[in-house]
């Protein structure tokens, strides 16, 4: 090309040293922004959400208002174990005020096939976003789905209101205390020492909980431990020391393939890897598996997957 119609394309061009001058004004904005961390609350401070929503939550950490809503009203098969609610069809919202004065609202909901499309309707007219749709059972009867859901807003009760109106498009009961009795026919002391973490009893169901040590963000509100980064074991006694697992855990992009191989060497089956946020930094995968046999053994087994991820117990 001759070097006269070169001129007009070396003009337009940037010069080397107006390039990395210009460069700072393409960066993201977020990278100057600061990160917004929650507050404290009560259990006062929640009433309005409460009455909204219909029934009771909790308050865990002092900053995370959360309420389950089991789905108490499915009768639901997976390789022929009748699953309890509390095992893998646990709804459940959590509520996060921040310092800005704003609210978090983020959860995991159970739809039934035949409700989800009704659901998400629900929740777009609300502006709720989803930011994953998965299973977390294989070979499932009657045929379910769980979506993860989230919204940042100023108005806690337009929240609530939101995600009550996305529930009543479903048969999801309200929600109610769970029984707390420890299972009398699993030994649940050697799955505490088993998983090095001491569970707590949920509805029939025993559970491991951990969350990852990590600071984790979701854009720039810093996320309470366990919100969105939670690993946790669900032991369903099934009679003579034995149990169905249904599981679900958090890692870091170099720790999937670690816990894929450890799932498979304890003869676990997988169900799916996906995320469960759009935003979060450190980007965060989510294994679900399952298993059943001996509580015990089933436990010793999973030990390593735990000490494969940065993880600490939820206690």
């Amino acid at each position: 090309m001759a070097a006269a119609a070169l001129a007009p394309l070396l003009a337009a061009a940037p010069s080397p040293a107006r390039a990395r001058t210009a460069a700072p004004a393409t960066e993201p904005v977020e990278l100057a922004q600061k990160l917004i961390e929650p507050v404290h609350t009560t259990l006062k401070d929640w009433k309005a959400v409460a009455k909204v929503l219909g029934g009771p939550g909790d308050l865990k950490r002092k900053v995370m208002y959360h309420t389950g809503f089991p789905r108490r009203d499915l009768r639901l098969v997976s390789h022929q174990v009748h699953v309890k609610p509390s095992l893998a069809l646990g709804s459940h919202v959590s509520f996060v005020r921040y310092s800005d004065r704003s609210t978090l609202l983020m959860g995991d909901v159970v739809v039934t096939e035949d409700e989800l499309q009704d659901f998400v309707d629900a929740l777009q007219r609300h502006r709720i976003g989803i930011t994953a749709l998965h299973k977390h059972l294989l070979a499932q009867r009657p045929d379910v789905w769980w979506l993860h859901v989230h919204k940042h807003g100023h108005d806690p009760l337009e929240l609530a209101r939101g995600i009550r109106a996305a529930f009543d498009e479903t048969a999801t009961p309200r929600p109610r205390s769970s029984d707390t009795a420890t299972p009398d026919d699993l030994d649940t002391g050697a799955i505490d020492d088993a998983m090095g973490a001491k569970g707590s009893a949920d509805d029939g169901i025993y559970k491991c909980i951990f969350v990852r040590k990590e600071k984790i963000v979701d854009g720039y509100m810093v996320l309470p431990p366990g919100l969105g980064s939670t690993s946790a074991f669900n032991f369903q006694p099934l009679g003579n020391g034995r149990a169905a697992v249904s599981a679900d855990c958090c890692m870091v992009a170099d720790e999937v393939q670690q816990v894929l191989r450890l799932l498979r060497k304890a003869d676990v089956k997988l169900v799916e890897l996906h995320n469960h946020g759009l935003r979060d930094k450190p980007r965060l995968f989510f294994v679900h598996f399952w298993a059943v046999g001996d509580a015990a053994r089933l436990a010793r087994a999973l030990r390593p997957v735990v000490r494969a991820t940065n993880v600490k117990p939820a206690g």
